[in-house]
């Protein structure tokens, strides 16, 4: 209900450039924030306006808006997140960034956009793409690794049974919201809650393993058929530095500084550079792939979390940086003597030499230099 500064306003005047376009990931708001901008100043309309009438009203979406509209309003489902003292209700918000949030829609309409998603970007009403424009949308067009599925345009890229498949998450306070499409295949599936726990880890993981039974593949998972190859644990040992910005909260506070790869108990591990114990103990590298020994995932040990892949660089000698498949994120290497983890082992061996001189110290009174202290 309250009155939303206008985008000018809150980026005060101007924006500035974090990543060159196409040179490496960055999750951000902001981009399709300012694209929403450049819709309303070339067409004169509204960004809730020119949505409605281009894309919501030819896919038959009736109950979809990007604005809290009188109708949204009167059947607005109520946000609740549960957590360590039961459900609590989430009190309702508007986005500033309305290019990137703020929709409201149901499960229905959802099921109409995903459905003309799969019909080339057609509706019951008319089409909103031409199914040119759409292919080139769900096509890589990031993709840092070739063993990668990588990024579309707004569509998160994967592999689910060698199935290629395209989707996206929606997290707002009190509501979460999954799609994801295999337009070779014609199958979809979306997941809509407004009340849940960690639902950021378990429904991306509900989606893929509802559409990979729709497919009749296998769910993504660790493999057991494949067998290690310690004749390459050398070249990706040692530590990867995650290249995100401290406010990155996402993305920090499940990682930390980046990851670390060494060999414990006879396997590849893997750790995350975190204070959170339960990411920071490691995990175990399982080969992924049956021709590349560089592909692998790991059980986090996180609740609903899918096991997370790992593709290290390729060519001779140590991996240059190894890429999370989900993201797509690149962990350059970087040198051991660099490594947080070893300057934070150093830093608690020297706090605890001198703690133990401090307690091995006489009590009492002494002197220096004639002077009783």
């Amino acid at each position: 209900g309250t009155p939303l500064p206008t985008l000018p306003d809150f980026y005060g005047g101007a924006v500035r450039l974090h990543a060159e376009p196409g040179s490496r990931f960055v999750y951000s708001n902001h981009a399709p924030t300012i694209l929403g901008r450049v819709v309303e100043d070339v067409t004169g309309s509204t960004l809730a306006d020119y949505v409605a009438g281009q894309v919501f009203r030819p896919l038959g979406m009736a109950d979809s808006a990007l604005a809290r509209t009188p109708a949204i309003r009167a059947t607005l489902a109520t946000g609740h997140e549960i957590g360590p003292r039961g459900v609590r209700t989430i009190a309702e918000r508007d986005m500033v960034t309305a290019g990137a949030a703020s929709g409201f829609s149901t499960p229905a309409d959802m099921a109409r956009f995903v459905a003309a998603l799969l019909a080339g970007g057609r509706g019951t009403d008319g089409a909103v793409l031409s199914p040119a424009s759409l292919a080139l949308m769900v096509a890589a067009q990031y993709r840092p690794d070739p063993l990668v599925p990588g990024m579309g345009l707004g569509f998160f890229r994967r592999e689910i049974g060698g199935v290629e498949v395209a989707g996206h998450q929606g997290t707002h306070p009190g509501f979460h919201s999954q799609f994801l499409v295999a337009p070779g295949r014609g199958v979809g599936v979306v997941l809509l809650t407004n009340g849940t726990r960690d639902a950021d880890f378990w429904l991306p993981t509900a989606a893929a393993g509802l559409l990979a039974d729709e497919l009749g593949v296998p769910r993504p998972g660790i493999r057991t058929d494949l067998p290690q190859r310690p004749d390459v644990w050398d070249d990706l040992c040692g530590w990867y530095s995650l290249p995100a910005r401290l406010t990155d909260t996402r993305l920090r506070g499940m990682m930390g500084a980046g990851v670390e790869v060494f060999v414990a108990g006879g396997a590849l591990r893997l750790r995350c550079l975190t204070l959170i114990p339960q990411l920071a103990r490691g995990f175990v590298l399982h080969p992924d792939d049956p021709v590349e020994p560089r592909v692998f995932r790991a059980d986090l040990g996180v609740d609903g979390l899918e096991p997370m892949r790992f593709v290290f660089a390729r060519g001779p000698g140590p991996a240059a940086a190894v890429t999370l498949d989900a993201m797509p994120l690149v962990l350059p290497r970087r040198s051991q003597s660099s490594n947080p983890r070893r300057w934070a082992l150093a830093g608690l061996g020297t706090a605890a030499l001198v703690g133990v001189r401090l307690a091995a110290r006489p009590r009492g009174r002494t002197t220096t230099q004639g002077r009783t202290t």
